[in-house]
């Protein structure tokens, strides 16, 4: 496959998973949302590691004006999809005299993390992983 041809399946595979996270954010009860998320993936998948690059760059991409749980949901969905072991993550600072929440997505055995802002936050909750 072409290089162009992989960035645009990739591109529209990230439309579709983050408007159904935002859908699912918007109308289903959170505990039935983390639940999923909490699910073991159907397979290990340990050589596609390459593929979180572009999933990663294409969600960066497609959510540009997204909020950051409908992101991570979408990347989690896109990385189970493929069997790469990540982990939904849910975390919480103290600004001024208010709480900020923020959510963002571990990869692998070690929890790699893409996201800059991670280190911050205080993790309440972690969510999936190889099971």
């Amino acid at each position: 496959m072409k290089p162009a041809a992989i960035r645009r399946a990739y591109l529209r595979e990230a439309f579709i998973a983050i408007v159904l996270a935002r859908m699912a954010v918007r109308f289903v009860p959170p505990s039935r949302v983390f639940a999923w998320a909490n699910r073991p993936p159907r397979r290990i998948n340990r050589f596609a590691a390459d593929e979180a690059n572009w999933i990663f760059w294409a969600v960066e991409q497609m959510a540009a004006n997204a909020l950051c749980l409908p992101r991570a949901l979408a990347t989690h969905a896109m990385l189970r999809r493929r069997g790469l072991t990540s982990r939904l993550c849910l975390g919480v600072v103290r600004q001024d005299q208010a709480l900020v929440a923020h959510a963002w997505v571990e990869i692998g055995e070690g929890g790699a993390v893409v996201d800059r802002e991670v280190e911050r936050f205080t993790p309440l909750a972690r969510f999936g992983g190889a099971g």
